[in-house]
């Protein structure tokens, strides 16, 4: 199992690849996990939003997890997302990828239903006291619904298993207020690829990452640019992508960059209901956007 203690960097937020029929397709996610550790990715993030695991079945959650950690073998950490919005279901399914072998989790708050102030605390308590392994707070109101407060933000950093926040709420002052708890135990992570270096400048360790699908080696140059003092580098090539970092989010994610992916040669983008393939103005916005940074001729 891969040390989670200084983790780092770019973590990719991988998207699940889906054959014609609709299932799981591993031989082209064998192709991309080989894609990122070729290409200096510091983590994997299976099953998250990217990875449309709120379609897929527990079964098919369980060999995503199980499959992802064999082929990657040690290399880098794998960090398997185990939210829900009952806090039994992620209970079980966080202590189910621990027993895989994952190295870490993302647990989210409780969409739909949302909850009060304690009730999402508990919600995250209930996994950290359950399981061995480092978890990363998700708070993204976009699509839960609800945010996590700073007050609980504070509480859980003391807890011995929580590793970090991914914080993609796009809020920069909720950003600074939560910063003041990142301290060696508890790491802050981008969750929007547009503020990687802002939320950098206020202390976050790295970014969790959709633009990382298409661009891994990339962005990894970019984040460690800023962490070794490189920071005009760091500043100019997250400047130099922003227009393909819109375009990855024209459409509701993972929609754009899976077809990103395969107008760069990963094969055909395939989603499941209720997501469904880009439409002709966002095909024009992603080629464009992959064509200027040179992705595409």
């Amino acid at each position: 199992m891969t040390d989670m203690k200084e983790l780092k960097g770019s973590i990719v937020a991988l998207v699940t690849p889906f054959a014609s029929d609709g299932s799981v397709d591993f031989e082209a996610l064998a192709r991309l996990i080989d894609f990122h550790l070729e290409n200096e990715t510091d983590a994997l993030l299976i099953l998250g939003t990217t990875g449309e695991s709120s379609t897929m079945s527990h079964e098919e959650d369980d060999a995503v997890c199980e499959f992802t950690v064999k082929r990657v073998a040690g290399r880098i950490p794998v960090i398997a997302g185990s939210g829900s919005n009952s806090t039994q279901t992620m209970v079980e399914k966080s202590l189910s990828y621990q027993r895989l072998g994952a190295d870490g989790l993302l647990l989210i708050t409780p969409y739909y239903n949302k909850s009060n102030e304690e009730g999402i605390y508990r919600h995250f308590q209930a996994v950290l006291d359950e399981v061995d392994i480092p978890c990363i707070l998700y708070n993204v109101p976009g699509r839960t619904g609800c945010s996590i407060s700073e007050r609980n933000v504070a509480r859980l950093a003391k807890h011995p298993r929580a590793l970090g926040i991914k914080e993609a709420s796009g809020d920069m002052s909720y950003a600074a207020r939560i910063a003041r708890y990142v301290n060696d135990d508890f790491r802050l992570f981008s969750g929007n690829d547009d503020v990687v270096v802002p939320m950098m400048a206020l202390g976050a360790s790295g970014v969790i990452s959709v633009w990382a699908n298409v661009m891994p080696r990339e962005v990894h140059g970019m984040v460690w640019d800023f962490l070794e003092g490189r920071i005009s580098d760091a500043l100019a090539q997250q400047l130099r992508c922003m227009n393909l970092i819109d375009a990855l989010f024209c459409e509701v994610n993972p929609i754009p960059v899976k077809a990103a992916l395969e107008m760069m040669g990963f094969g055909k983008a395939e989603y499941r209901p209720p997501l469904c393939e880009l439409s002709d103005g966002g095909r024009r916005h992603v080629e464009a956007a992959l064509k200027e940074v040179g992705l595409i001729g």
